[in-house]
């Protein structure tokens, strides 16, 4: 407990700035963020970032990750973003003849999927924060609010388990309670923030990413017990793995541009 607490001291203290501040940095922080993904999610499965495959589904990553604004850049080469990420697709396909099915097409499927399944949720963290910081402080705080309420709740009442085959600690009472946690912060961000959404409008889209950030935790546990892995990674003691730490965020954030803010 100590180290847990050790890390995510100095993990707030070197993010938080960098959140605030925005721009390049924060851009930076992102891609960063998403490259240790990707290789957490790569080890599961034994395949190397340094390879053809790896480097593949790494480009398309960076890709995937440039934010819109930067789109007129990319139309420079007169391809599209879509394109460019479509071509790295067909490459990392190709690559299950090159190497004689070594690589197969359920590999290149996992690749695909997993580039996927990290780059929309940075992308949309980056996405998030362009659009006004608030936003990103409201899904935070929902995460943590539901994690939270699910995990003290769940521990002093909790019963009836939720989904004993991908997480046996979780309870059908912790998961309601984190969904009653982050309204309540829902109803604090209403009344003593700038967020631009109406209290109804705001506590049904909360109570919507609540459930969407705990799904988001159970398909990241569900990988981890298919491939009979404890943490994702250990680069951050006592945490895991940043997949460990953004599982929930991946799933909140494009679900919160959809509902709330576009």
């Amino acid at each position: 407990m100590k180290q847990r607490i050790i890390t995510g001291a100095l993990g707030i203290a070197i993010v938080l700035p960098i959140i605030f501040y925005g721009g390049i940095p924060f851009l930076l922080l992102t891609y960063l963020m998403a490259t240790v993904a990707l290789y957490e999610v790569f080890r599961m499965k034994k395949i190397r970032l340094i390879s053809t495959p790896g480097l593949l589904s790494l480009a398309v990553l960076w890709i995937f990750l440039i934010p819109s604004k930067y789109n007129e850049v990319i139309g420079q080469f007169h391809f599209t973003k879509i394109e460019f990420v479509t071509m790295g697709i067909l490459l990392c396909l190709t690559y299950t003849v090159a190497s004689k099915n070594r690589f197969t097409f359920d590999d290149a499927g996992f690749a695909i999927l997993s580039t996927l399944y990290v780059g929309i949720g940075f992308f949309y963290f980056n996405e998030v924060r362009d659009i006004k910081l608030t936003w990103v402080f409201y899904a935070l705080f929902v995460i943590w609010a539901t994690d939270s309420g699910a995990y003290f709740i769940g521990r002093s009442m909790g019963k009836k388990k939720l989904w004993p085959e991908i997480s046996p600690n979780k309870t059908v009472e912790g998961f309601f309670g984190g969904v009653i946690c982050a309204l309540i912060v829902a109803v604090l961000f209403g009344i003593f923030s700038d967020i631009p959404a109406s209290m109804p409008k705001l506590l049904i889209a909360t109570a919507v990413l609540s459930v969407f950030g705990q799904i988001g935790d159970l398909v990241e546990s569900a990988l981890k017990r298919y491939y009979g892995v404890k943490d994702s990674g250990n680069i951050l003691p006592g945490h895991g793995g940043v997949l460990d730490r953004f599982d929930s965020l991946l799933f909140v954030l494009p679900i919160m541009t959809f509902i709330l803010i576009n």
